[in-house]
């Protein structure tokens, strides 16, 4: 009973974080509302997390280990099934991440919080994402890097970096393109990786010549 206890004062905790941190910020959200909004007292806050910047820590780290873990067993599979492809590599970073933006238990929510991690430019947050998560970066560049071997370390980088952002802005569904009437959610998000990675490995292909 205990553990159960423990566990769901953890999660409504970190729930709430989510959600007050999309709407307002890193900044603008204090502990005391997050005590609110999750019906707990600072102190099982401060049990749990320690500081407002391990909250926001690990917000990232219940949505990201899970992605992560995707990714790398989808390119896994990729390097081993489709060898010197670029496509499935794409693949494999794409779809865990548009996934986890449909995620109905707060997907959307989380997306709003990677856009105010780039709007506040947080460093104990970037640097927590790159101690933890830079790895996986790595691990698709060296595989992308594999499929496109005229390309120059830099050059490589800008277009990982582009890619990265085009696909945070896909997570987003900021752009011009709704989800047509009559057509499913998976269906839309099947569509989007389907384009974005089509996109990218242009993108990634292009001769850097012209």
């Amino acid at each position: 009973m205990g553990n159960a206890t423990h566990f769901s004062t953890k999660e409504r905790i970190l729930g709430a974080a989510e959600e007050l941190f999309a709407q307002h910020g890193f900044a603008g959200t204090s502990l005391r509302q997050v005590t609110g909004r999750a019906d707990v007292n600072i102190a099982a806050v401060n049990y749990h997390f320690g500081s407002k910047e391990n909250l926001v820590n690990e917000v990232f780290r219940r949505r990201m280990d899970d992605m992560t873990s995707q990714r790398l067993a989808l390119l896994k599979a990729a390097l081993e099934q489709h060898s010197g492809e670029l496509e499935p590599i794409l693949a494999a970073f794409v779809e865990p991440a548009l996934a986890l933006a449909q995620d109905r238990h707060g997907g959307g929510a989380f997306v709003r919080v990677i856009a105010r991690a780039y709007a506040e430019k947080n460093d104990g947050l970037r640097q927590f994402l790159s101690d933890h998560y830079g790895h996986v970066l790595r691990e698709f560049g060296k595989a992308i890097a594999d499929c496109v071997p005229g390309l120059s370390k830099e050059e490589l980088y800008w277009r990982l970096d582009f890619f990265s952002g085009a696909l945070t802005y896909a997570m987003a569904d900021f752009g011009l393109i709704k989800r047509p009437h009559g057509i499913s959610e998976a269906a839309h998000r099947e569509r989007a990786a389907r384009e974005l990675i089509r996109f990218a490995a242009a993108g990634l292909r292009a001769d850097r010549n012209k």
